[in-house]
């Protein structure tokens, strides 16, 4: 009986963990990019997608705390490094200001 394994796991397992968190974050700011691109707010090969590793590694090392805080698996954990790094650290600020303004109407 064979098991069927996602994408994550067959990248975990050929590449290890760190592999896979580093092309999550890399793929959610590339996407980010991308739709800079086609509003015509940026060049893709321009300075600025250079700016966009360190966001990406910083919101990969964000991601991975946030993951082990709720103790979620490895899948959701890359899952959730993807979507941090699309937002970004301003977009994940204002997820968070919205996140805490709910709690204190509640």
């Amino acid at each position: 009986m064979s098991e069927t394994r996602g994408l994550v796991e067959v990248i975990d397992a050929l590449w290890g963990g760190a592999i896979t968190t580093l092309a999550a974050a890399l793929a959610g700011r590339l996407m980010w990019h991308s739709t800079e691109v086609r509003a015509r707010r940026r060049r893709f090969f321009g300075r600025e997608l250079l700016w966009e590793l360190p966001v990406a590694i910083g919101m990969a090392i964000i991601g991975e705390a946030v993951a082990a805080y709720f103790g979620l698996s490895r899948t959701v954990t890359t899952g959730v490094i993807a979507s941090l790094s699309y937002l970004g650290p301003r977009g994940a600020e204002a997820l968070l200001r919205q996140i805490f303004a709910k709690d204190k109407e509640g």
